[in-house]
């Protein structure tokens, strides 16, 4: 895998309890010398408005420091959770890795 990507892999259910973990882990892999950190979102079971927010604050601050943050393998609530706050247009999201990295190889 390149070493500019990194990679976030989520799990269960993503809310209150650790959605500020989940921002720190990413600026944390952001200040580490990534310059895309991809979140997957494979087996995700849930995610609340608050862990929408942590990747959108995580999102500006990538942003900010010249990192892009991408999404793959969301599932069906975590699509309708993107597309009713309209999330869906501002984050890049991809089906699945594979996906994401031909895109990435085909780009470089």
């Amino acid at each position: 895998m390149n070493q500019q990507v990194k990679v976030v892999k989520l799990n269960g259910i993503i809310d209150t309890t650790n959605s500020q973990n989940l921002r720190e882990n990413i600026t944390y892999l952001q200040e580490s010398g990534a310059k895309i950190v991809l979140v997957d979102c494979q087996d995700v079971t849930f995610m609340d408005s608050s862990a929408l927010g942590a990747l959108v604050l995580a999102f500006k601050t990538l942003r900010a420091a010249g990192t892009k943050l991408v999404l793959c393998s969301i599932n069906e609530q975590v699509r309708i959770l993107f597309e009713l706050t309209g999330m869906d247009k501002v984050f890049e999201i991809f089906p699945s890795q594979d996906e994401f990295h031909q895109v990435v190889i085909s780009n470089n």
